[in-house]
């Protein structure tokens, strides 16, 4: 039996390429008004394959025999989306520890300063 390894890589390949799409994740492009929007992802892949003819000395203990595999992973994430206007582009991030959100999470530990701060002063 002949393993042709060409043949199940492209194979594999044939089938993440289907997966690994930005529709997949999130759609199509869309309009939201008069705004076009164009999701953005971050696609990580992996891949790995072997094989190997095993030659014994033809008793059952030490049979001939071949064997192969192969392997593959995705990580698809959404990390935002591309928005145009006229002749306006622009990137929303959809990460929340960037923008806004950054900084309202910082809110807490800024207060927290600020009360350290004035304590320090009056002291």
């Amino acid at each position: 039996m002949s393993i042709n390894y060409d043949e199940t890589f492209n194979k594999v390949l044939d089938h993440l390429n289907s997966i690994v799409k930005t529709e997949t994740v999130m759609g199509e492009p869309f309009k939201l008004g008069e705004f076009s929007c164009v999701p953005v992802i971050r696609v990580g892949l992996g891949f790995g394959s072997g094989g190997t003819i095993g030659k014994g000395k033809g008793d059952e203990k030490h049979a001939k025999g071949m064997g192969g595999g192969a392997g593959a992973g995705v990580g698809i994430t959404p990390i935002g989306f591309l928005v145009s206007r006229g002749d306006e582009i622009s990137f929303i991030t959809s990460d929340k520890k960037k923008g806004l959100d950054a900084i309202f999470e910082k809110v807490p530990d800024l207060v927290d300063k600020l009360i350290d701060m004035k304590k320090r002063k009056e002291d």
